[in-house]
């Protein structure tokens, strides 16, 4: 856990049909096993990466935002808008697709395909696997009584609409290595329940909860770009105060200054820090918190003047043995002394 994380390749979906739009990427059969070159790359950079495993529930079947951010997609399409489920038969909002109720049979069918999914991951090569329950995705609907209106053991009481996340949990940690690191995605609901739901995840085996809010619900609309700096770290806080070091917390929402994530880590308001967005805007954003860190960092030599006339003998060591220093953009972690590095 002491170790750099360099890459999270983020949304991965556990099956075809929990997807958010036929776009995207996933690990849900064999022919995707392409992943293990990607790993194999990090790997060449002494880098470690990781991959986040989903499943959009209710919220999937729609097409992706760079199409149309706000647009359903049929299946004229590539939608699959009769086959989306959820915890209730109660759709995200006015155009959604009516989800079907998920049997108990179907519940265990998805556990089952996020540890398969987490099974070829590991055989990729991967480091870290995180559960992404946050968002308003299937997890998220299930721990929430506003989408889960289940009277069964899967819904009703807090201990019991936490209970598919928990066997997921569970059901991962069978597989995995026990070195192996299991992060959580999520929020549960209000601070209180967020902090109970750490607690429990902690004593199952959740190495790390990434706590971001808001999603389920068309009402709940975070503006991320516009918002206050820092504005979901308060729900981080709340869980490190309560729990201490039984488990790290990562804080996320518009930290893309060191000087706030300095502040936050300072203050003990988590462990960690996420930053994606700022990515997006600054491929280079490592170099400029580095600079602003007083941190030396090693540029590859093509930022330089490489043509500096040749004046030693070709070796024969495989290109793939060459130690190779690369900046990428994606996800930025920065901790002291815990879990730190670059996200992607």
């Amino acid at each position: 856990m002491s170790e750099y994380l360099s890459y999270l390749l983020t949304w991965r979906a556990s099956a075809p049909e929990g997807r958010i739009s036929h776009q995207d990427a996933g690990t849900w059969n064999d022919e995707q096993a392409a992943w293990a070159k990607v790993v194999e790359f990090a790997h060449s950079q002494n880098q470690k990466i990781g991959i986040q495993l989903a499943h959009a529930g209710r919220k999937a079947s729609t097409l992706a935002p760079f199409i149309d951010p706000a647009a359903i997609a049929d299946e004229a399409s590539g939608g699959w808008p009769n086959d989306t489920v959820g915890p209730s038969a109660l759709p995200y909002s006015d155009g959604f697709p009516l989800p079907k109720e998920l049997t108990k049979a179907e519940i265990k069918g998805i556990i089952k395909a996020f540890v398969n999914a987490a099974k070829r991951a590991m055989k990729a090569g991967f480091d870290v696997i995180e559960i992404h329950g946050a968002h308003g995705f299937l997890v998220t609907e299930f721990l929430s009584p506003t989408s889960n209106k289940r009277t069964d053991e899967y819904g009703g009481s807090f201990e019991n609409r936490i209970r598919f996340l928990v066997e997921l949990v569970d059901a991962l940690r069978a597989v995995m290595p026990p070195t192996m690191p299991l992060f959580c995605r999520e929020r549960a609901g209000s601070r209180r329940d967020t902090v109970k739901l750490a607690g429990v995840l902690a004593e199952h085996g959740v190495d790390l909860m990434d706590i971001s809010s808001s999603g389920n619900h068309p009402a709940q609309r975070v503006q991320a770009i516009s918002s206050e700096p820092g504005y979901q770290v308060p729900f981080a806080a709340a869980v490190k105060e309560a729990l201490g070091n039984k488990i790290h917390v990562a804080a996320v929402g518009r930290i893309h200054t060191t000087t706030l994530a300095e502040s936050i880590l300072n203050k003990g308001q988590a462990d960690v820090i996420l930053v994606g967005r700022m990515f997006l805007k600054n491929p280079s954003l490592v170099w400029t918190f580095a600079e602003e860190l007083g941190v030396e960092l090693h540029h590859s030599s093509q930022l330089g003047w490489p043509f500096k006339g040749r004046t030693r003998a070709p070796t024969n060591t495989p290109v793939s043995e060459k130690k190779q220093q690369v900046v990428t953009w994606g996800w930025y972690a920065y901790s002291q002394g815990k879990l730190s590095g670059f996200y992607l």
